[in-house]
């Protein structure tokens, strides 16, 4: 490949992928077309992509930006997966289409500056996704004030059932033999 087409390719690397932050390293070598293309299809309605790539070409449009860890990465042929909401549901996606298609493999991960090799993938289908995270901070935020206004109407609940006990006596005759 001659010197201007290298370019040529490092610029187009750089415009596609030069914003993106968190992307998963895959390999399709092997995948049947039709099923590559129902996979691209199905991620794409997620707004995820899968690019083929360069390894050398990408190293070098890479330099200086948050995908420069995923270097140690390249090894083969790699295409990179990327988009969506957010990265976690990106391998939850993958690792379900694993399943079905024997030689999608997993070269590892970049998310937030954080390298995840092949055998952390697992692991990070775990993580939880932006929206979860966001649940879970706002729980952890209205769990104490649950818990205050729980605590703080328990003695008024339990002298409502009090004066209701008395009343119920009252209304029936019963004496009442502690106040």
């Amino acid at each position: 490949m001659s010197k201007p087409m290298k370019n040529l390719i490092v610029e187009s690397y750089k415009k596609r992928f030069g914003d993106v932050e968190d992307v998963v390293l895959i390999s399709i070598r092997g995948v049947e077309a039709n099923d590559n293309n129902t996979m691209r299809w199905e991620l794409a309605q997620k707004g995820c992509k899968i690019a083929v790539i360069k390894n050398s070409l990408v190293k070098t449009a890479v330099k200086g930006t948050a995908l420069e860890p995923m270097t140690d990465l390249l090894d083969g042929p790699c295409a990179l997966a990327y988009g969506g909401e957010s990265l976690v549901d990106l391998v939850r996606d993958l690792i379900a289409k694993a399943k079905d298609l024997a030689n999608l493999e997993f070269r590892g991960a970049v998310m937030g500056g954080e390298v995840f090799g092949p055998d952390q993938i697992d692991a990070l289908s775990k993580y939880p996704t932006l929206d979860e995270a966001r649940g879970q901070t706002v729980q952890l935020f209205l769990s104490p004030a649950g818990n205050l206004a729980g605590s703080i109407g328990s003695p008024a609940s339990k002298l409502a059932g009090s004066i209701k006990t008395i009343e119920e006596k009252l209304e029936t005759g019963e004496t009442i033999a502690k106040v």
